[in-house]
């Protein structure tokens, strides 16, 4: 009976993965192939109306991801917790800040972001243009894609900092033209018990964060967003990976969004060149994210 069971179990498990891999293949040759032809135009000209096209022909893409989420895996509980204070909307513009913990994570952000927030989007190496169709795709949806050079490039010719710091500018202004959320993971990793210790944390359940990403966005996007956002995401069950995601081997995620106010002092400052402002900056990320370490272990217990 026991191997019965087993096989039927694996059956169930070999039949979802096949259907939830031929849909996302299916929806990918549908979907992108449009979005890579409509940007080629924008080398001739750019157009607010071709922009508009494409991203709604991504949200079709993610869209279908999350009907599979719904569909095919039916039994998975979402506890979302949204802060009263936010406001979100489709329109809006929004800076967000999340946890990592897996490749899951950013499913959890489309899924729940679809209907909610503009299309989320995250800073990208440069050299991701050259990987076919991906990062294509990246730059002509508006991914911030940066160029960083190294500390000992930046050492051998100094002007190469402020060069960076413009691309940057350029590449987080490009999205004022529209609706966005621009996600940033602060750890700048996924976490694991062996990084955790590696890391020294003093945090229970987080990495260290790293400020300067958000000082960097802050710095060209703060007093133009509606929100700050710090979105929370605990696997009650431990973090998954993407294959035993859609597997169906998890069954419960939980989800918190709360609105970070961002104080006078912090818009305008210079992170890169000012080390009083940069050891205040790090101060205060670091508060947000002992709130954060003390909210995760309630969601937890919560969950237990």
């Amino acid at each position: 009976m026991a191997t019965a069971n087993k096989k039927a179990s694996l059956l169930q498990k070999v039949s979802k993965g096949l259907t939830v891999s031929s849909v996302i293949t299916g929806s990918t040759f549908f979907h992108g192939p449009p979005v890579l032809a409509l940007g080629l135009t924008k080398l001739f000209k750019k157009s607010a109306k071709v922009d508009e096209t494409n991203i709604q022909i991504t949200n079709s893409w993610l869209a279908v991801n999350n009907w599979l989420i719904d569909h095919v895996l039916p039994n998975l509980h979402w506890d979302i917790s949204i802060d009263e204070q936010l406001d979100l909307n489709l329109q809006g513009r929004y800076l967000m800040m999340c946890n990592h913990q897996s490749w899951v994570d950013t499913t959890v952000n489309q899924y729940f972001g679809l209907t909610r927030m503009p299309l989320t989007r995250f800073f990208t190496k440069w050299e991701l243009i050259f990987i076919p169709f991906v990062g294509q795709a990246f730059k002509i949806l508006g991914f911030p894609m940066m160029k960083r050079h190294s500390k000992e490039q930046i050492a051998k010719n100094p002007e190469l900092k402020s060069r960076d710091m413009l691309e940057a500018r350029k590449a987080c202004e490009q999205l004022l033209s529209q609706p966005f959320t621009l996600l940033n993971y602060l750890e700048g990793t996924r976490f694991t018990a062996e990084k955790h210790a590696a890391q020294q944390s003093p945090f229970q359940n987080l990495l260290k964060p790293k400020a300067g990403g958000l000082a960097l966005a802050l710095n060209i996007l703060g007093d133009k967003i509606d929100a700050l956002v710090d979105m929370t995401i605990v696997y009650p069950d431990g973090a998954p990976g993407y294959g035993e995601f859609w597997l169906g081997d998890v069954s419960r995620i939980a989800v918190d969004l709360r609105k970070i106010e961002i104080p006078d002092w912090v818009l305008g400052g210079n992170y890169e060149d000012d080390p009083v402002y940069r050891e205040r900056f790090q101060k205060w990320v670091d508060q947000i994210w002992t709130e954060k370490d003390q909210l995760i272990s309630q969601m937890k217990a919560k969950s237990n």
